[in-house]
Protein backbone atom coordinates (compact mmCIF):
# COMPACT_ATOMS: atom_id res chain seq x y z
CA UNK A 1 0.00 0.00 0.00
CA UNK A 2 1.53 3.34 -0.66
CA UNK A 3 1.80 5.95 1.62
CA UNK A 4 -1.66 8.60 0.44
CA UNK A 5 -3.51 5.43 -0.07
CA UNK A 6 -2.39 4.35 3.98
CA UNK A 7 -3.06 8.06 4.75
CA UNK A 8 -6.99 8.11 3.22
CA UNK A 9 -7.21 4.43 4.52
CA UNK A 10 -6.22 5.70 7.56
CA UNK A 11 -9.06 8.68 7.72
CA UNK A 12 -11.80 7.14 6.31
CA UNK A 13 -11.24 4.06 9.16
CA UNK A 14 -11.30 6.36 11.97
CA UNK A 15 -14.49 8.28 10.45
CA UNK A 16 -16.02 4.84 10.19
CA UNK A 17 -15.10 3.93 13.43
CA UNK A 18 -16.87 7.30 15.00
CA UNK A 19 -20.06 6.56 13.25
CA UNK A 20 -20.48 3.06 14.12
CA UNK A 21 -20.25 3.08 17.68
CA UNK A 22 -22.57 6.03 17.26
CA UNK A 23 -25.04 4.70 15.44
CA UNK A 24 -23.21 2.23 12.23
CA UNK A 25 -23.21 2.78 8.31
CA UNK A 26 -19.56 3.13 8.52
CA UNK A 27 -18.56 1.25 6.11
CA UNK A 28 -20.48 3.59 3.70
CA UNK A 29 -16.77 5.63 4.19
CA UNK A 30 -14.21 2.64 4.12
CA UNK A 31 -16.05 0.74 1.40
CA UNK A 32 -15.82 3.79 -1.49
CA UNK A 33 -12.35 4.57 -0.91
CA UNK A 34 -11.31 1.15 -1.05
CA UNK A 35 -12.94 0.47 -4.18
CA UNK A 36 -11.09 3.84 -5.24
CA UNK A 37 -8.23 2.58 -4.33
CA UNK A 38 -8.70 -0.63 -7.10
CA UNK A 39 -9.74 -3.04 -4.67
CA UNK A 40 -12.41 -5.54 -5.85
CA UNK A 41 -15.32 -5.34 -4.33
CA UNK A 42 -15.40 -8.90 -2.47
CA UNK A 43 -11.94 -8.06 -1.05
CA UNK A 44 -13.05 -4.47 -0.17
CA UNK A 45 -15.69 -5.98 1.63
CA UNK A 46 -13.96 -8.49 3.46
CA UNK A 47 -10.96 -6.86 4.50
CA UNK A 48 -13.07 -3.89 5.90
CA UNK A 49 -15.17 -6.10 7.96
CA UNK A 50 -12.21 -7.44 9.54
CA UNK A 51 -10.27 -4.38 10.02
CA UNK A 52 -13.66 -2.89 11.72
CA UNK A 53 -14.07 -5.02 14.24
CA UNK A 54 -10.86 -3.52 16.21
CA UNK A 55 -13.87 -0.60 16.40
CA UNK A 56 -16.44 -2.36 17.47
CA UNK A 57 -14.97 -3.90 20.18
CA UNK A 58 -14.19 0.04 21.35
CA UNK A 59 -17.04 1.59 20.73
CA UNK A 60 -19.02 -1.51 22.43
CA UNK A 61 -16.80 -1.35 25.63
CA UNK A 62 -17.67 2.72 25.73
CA UNK A 63 -21.94 2.03 25.49
CA UNK A 64 -20.69 -0.44 28.65
CA UNK A 65 -22.95 1.56 31.33
CA UNK A 66 -25.99 0.87 29.06
CA UNK A 67 -26.08 -2.71 29.41
CA UNK A 68 -26.58 -2.62 33.02
CA UNK A 69 -29.48 -4.86 33.84
CA UNK A 70 -30.01 -6.43 30.39
CA UNK A 71 -27.69 -9.50 30.15
CA UNK A 72 -29.92 -11.54 29.92
CA UNK A 73 -31.43 -10.11 27.04
CA UNK A 74 -28.21 -9.84 25.23
CA UNK A 75 -27.77 -13.59 25.91
CA UNK A 76 -30.89 -14.43 24.15
CA UNK A 77 -30.13 -12.00 21.09
CA UNK A 78 -26.42 -12.84 20.96
CA UNK A 79 -27.12 -16.26 19.05
CA UNK A 80 -29.31 -14.98 16.29
CA UNK A 81 -26.41 -12.38 15.86
CA UNK A 82 -23.87 -15.26 15.43
CA UNK A 83 -26.16 -17.24 13.08
CA UNK A 84 -27.01 -14.74 11.10
CA UNK A 85 -23.18 -13.42 11.06
CA UNK A 86 -22.11 -17.30 9.76
CA UNK A 87 -25.27 -17.49 6.96
CA UNK A 88 -24.79 -13.94 5.84
CA UNK A 89 -20.90 -14.27 5.36
CA UNK A 90 -21.53 -17.79 3.38
CA UNK A 91 -23.76 -15.83 1.40
CA UNK A 92 -21.07 -12.97 0.51
CA UNK A 93 -18.65 -15.99 -0.61
CA UNK A 94 -21.22 -18.02 -3.18
CA UNK A 95 -23.82 -15.39 -4.26
CA UNK A 96 -23.54 -12.30 -6.56
CA UNK A 97 -22.65 -9.06 -4.63
CA UNK A 98 -25.50 -7.10 -6.76
CA UNK A 99 -27.99 -9.88 -4.90
CA UNK A 100 -28.11 -7.75 -1.81
CA UNK A 101 -27.81 -4.19 -3.46
CA UNK A 102 -31.50 -4.65 -4.19
CA UNK A 103 -32.32 -5.38 -1.24
CA UNK A 104 -30.21 -2.99 0.58
CA UNK A 105 -32.41 0.39 0.17
CA UNK A 106 -35.62 -1.41 0.95
CA UNK A 107 -34.11 -2.68 4.44
CA UNK A 108 -32.56 1.14 5.53
CA UNK A 109 -36.11 2.73 4.71
CA UNK A 110 -37.56 0.53 6.64
CA UNK A 111 -35.27 0.81 9.69
CA UNK A 112 -35.48 4.48 8.97
CA UNK A 113 -39.11 4.33 9.62
CA UNK A 114 -38.77 2.30 12.54
CA UNK A 115 -36.32 4.70 14.40
CA UNK A 116 -38.46 7.91 13.17
CA UNK A 117 -41.61 7.13 15.09
CA UNK A 118 -39.54 4.88 17.51
CA UNK A 119 -41.36 6.33 20.42
CA UNK A 120 -44.73 5.80 19.03
CA UNK A 121 -44.04 2.26 18.26
CA UNK A 122 -42.37 1.16 21.51
CA UNK A 123 -45.55 2.72 23.30
CA UNK A 124 -47.76 0.86 21.20
CA UNK A 125 -45.74 -2.54 21.73
CA UNK A 126 -45.39 -1.74 25.59
CA UNK A 127 -49.26 -1.61 25.99
CA UNK A 128 -50.19 -4.44 23.60
CA UNK A 129 -47.32 -6.26 26.50
CA UNK A 130 -49.41 -5.35 29.45
CA UNK A 131 -52.62 -5.62 28.63
CA UNK A 132 -53.61 -9.68 29.58
CA UNK A 133 -55.46 -9.78 26.67
CA UNK A 134 -52.85 -9.60 24.43
CA UNK A 135 -50.64 -11.83 26.85
CA UNK A 136 -49.83 -14.33 23.83
CA UNK A 137 -48.53 -11.32 22.02
CA UNK A 138 -46.12 -10.51 24.51
CA UNK A 139 -44.61 -14.31 23.06
CA UNK A 140 -44.77 -13.60 19.64
CA UNK A 141 -42.63 -10.13 20.19
CA UNK A 142 -40.07 -11.80 21.55
CA UNK A 143 -40.00 -14.12 18.93
CA UNK A 144 -40.01 -11.52 16.45
CA UNK A 145 -37.45 -9.54 17.81
CA UNK A 146 -35.08 -12.88 17.62
CA UNK A 147 -35.85 -13.23 13.99
CA UNK A 148 -35.27 -9.50 13.01
CA UNK A 149 -32.18 -9.82 14.69
CA UNK A 150 -31.30 -13.03 12.65
CA UNK A 151 -32.02 -11.19 9.08
CA UNK A 152 -29.65 -8.16 10.11
CA UNK A 153 -27.26 -10.58 11.06
CA UNK A 154 -27.48 -11.94 7.31
CA UNK A 155 -27.55 -8.95 6.38
CA UNK A 156 -24.10 -7.50 8.29
CA UNK A 157 -22.74 -10.72 7.32
CA UNK A 158 -23.16 -10.33 3.47
CA UNK A 159 -22.55 -6.48 3.27
CA UNK A 160 -21.66 -4.81 6.39
CA UNK A 161 -22.59 -1.33 6.01
CA UNK A 162 -25.25 -0.03 7.79
CA UNK A 163 -26.24 -3.15 9.57
CA UNK A 164 -26.27 -0.39 12.98
CA UNK A 165 -29.15 1.33 11.54
CA UNK A 166 -31.16 -1.74 11.10
CA UNK A 167 -30.42 -3.02 14.41
CA UNK A 168 -31.22 0.40 16.13
CA UNK A 169 -34.50 0.57 14.59
CA UNK A 170 -35.53 -2.97 15.28
CA UNK A 171 -34.48 -3.11 19.09
CA UNK A 172 -35.73 0.87 19.75
CA UNK A 173 -39.27 -0.21 18.62
CA UNK A 174 -39.94 -4.20 20.41
CA UNK A 175 -37.17 -3.38 23.36
CA UNK A 176 -37.85 -1.25 26.54
CA UNK A 177 -35.39 1.10 27.30
CA UNK A 178 -34.36 4.65 26.12
CA UNK A 179 -32.28 4.90 22.11
CA UNK A 180 -28.88 5.03 23.98
CA UNK A 181 -29.55 1.48 25.61
CA UNK A 182 -30.47 0.06 22.24
CA UNK A 183 -27.26 1.91 20.71
CA UNK A 184 -25.46 -0.35 22.85
CA UNK A 185 -26.71 -3.38 22.56
CA UNK A 186 -26.63 -2.65 18.86
CA UNK A 187 -22.78 -2.44 19.32
CA UNK A 188 -22.70 -5.69 20.75
CA UNK A 189 -24.91 -7.37 18.48
CA UNK A 190 -22.73 -5.84 14.99
CA UNK A 191 -19.20 -7.06 16.99
CA UNK A 192 -20.55 -10.52 17.16
CA UNK A 193 -21.62 -10.37 13.49
CA UNK A 194 -18.53 -9.32 12.24
CA UNK A 195 -16.26 -11.61 14.48
CA UNK A 196 -18.23 -14.59 13.06
CA UNK A 197 -17.84 -12.70 9.51
CA UNK A 198 -14.21 -12.26 9.90
CA UNK A 199 -13.52 -15.93 11.40
CA UNK A 200 -15.13 -17.56 8.25
CA UNK A 201 -13.12 -15.13 5.93
CA UNK A 202 -9.70 -16.20 7.68
CA UNK A 203 -11.03 -19.88 7.17
CA UNK A 204 -12.60 -19.77 3.60
CA UNK A 205 -11.38 -16.65 1.61
CA UNK A 206 -7.59 -16.29 3.49
CA UNK A 207 -6.14 -15.12 -0.29
CA UNK A 208 -8.91 -12.31 -0.60
CA UNK A 209 -8.04 -10.79 2.69
CA UNK A 210 -5.16 -7.80 2.17
CA UNK A 211 -3.59 -7.39 5.41
CA UNK A 212 -2.33 -4.06 5.02
CA UNK A 213 -5.48 -2.95 4.65
CA UNK A 214 -7.26 -4.74 7.76
CA UNK A 215 -4.26 -4.06 9.98
CA UNK A 216 -4.78 0.33 9.05
CA UNK A 217 -8.46 0.30 9.70
CA UNK A 218 -7.74 -1.66 12.74
CA UNK A 219 -5.72 0.84 14.36
CA UNK A 220 -7.61 3.92 12.67
CA UNK A 221 -11.13 2.70 13.68
CA UNK A 222 -10.10 1.68 17.22
CA UNK A 223 -9.31 5.32 17.91
CA UNK A 224 -12.50 6.22 15.82
CA UNK A 225 -14.92 3.55 18.20
CA UNK A 226 -13.56 5.15 21.35
CA UNK A 227 -13.94 8.57 20.08
CA UNK A 228 -17.58 7.94 18.84
CA UNK A 229 -18.78 6.31 22.17
CA UNK A 230 -18.18 9.12 24.22
CA UNK A 231 -19.43 11.59 21.96
CA UNK A 232 -22.94 9.67 21.33
CA UNK A 233 -23.43 8.60 24.89
CA UNK A 234 -23.80 12.36 25.68
CA UNK A 235 -26.63 12.94 23.11
CA UNK A 236 -30.00 13.65 23.92
CA UNK A 237 -32.65 10.89 22.62
CA UNK A 238 -33.45 13.21 20.21
CA UNK A 239 -30.38 14.07 19.09
CA UNK A 240 -29.41 10.62 18.58
CA UNK A 241 -32.56 10.43 16.66
CA UNK A 242 -31.95 12.90 13.86
CA UNK A 243 -28.08 11.81 13.99
CA UNK A 244 -28.93 8.40 13.11
CA UNK A 245 -31.78 9.74 10.40
CA UNK A 246 -29.26 12.28 8.50
CA UNK A 247 -26.73 8.79 8.47
CA UNK A 248 -29.24 6.90 6.86
CA UNK A 249 -30.30 9.09 4.11
CA UNK A 250 -26.60 9.61 3.33
CA UNK A 251 -26.07 5.27 3.64
CA UNK A 252 -29.60 4.93 1.23
CA UNK A 253 -27.91 7.30 -1.22
CA UNK A 254 -24.93 5.70 -1.25
CA UNK A 255 -26.90 2.57 -2.40
CA UNK A 256 -29.42 3.92 -4.58
CA UNK A 257 -26.29 5.52 -6.54
CA UNK A 258 -24.83 1.94 -6.90
CA UNK A 259 -27.91 0.66 -7.87
CA UNK A 260 -27.82 3.40 -10.81
CA UNK A 261 -24.38 2.03 -11.54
Amino acid sequence: MEILSGILVFFAGLWAGTINSVVGSGTLVTFPVLIALGYTPVTATISNAMGLVAGNMTGAWGYRHELKGRGRQLLRLLPASLLGGITGAWLLLHLPERVFYYAAPVLIVVALLMVLFQPKLQLWVQNRAGNPEHAIHDKRHAATLVVLVYLAGIYGGYFVAAQGILLVGILGVFMTGTIQNANAMKNILVLAVNVVAACSYLLFAFGRIEWPVVAVIAVSSLIGGFVGSKVGRRLKPLALRIVIFGLGIVALGFMIANLLK
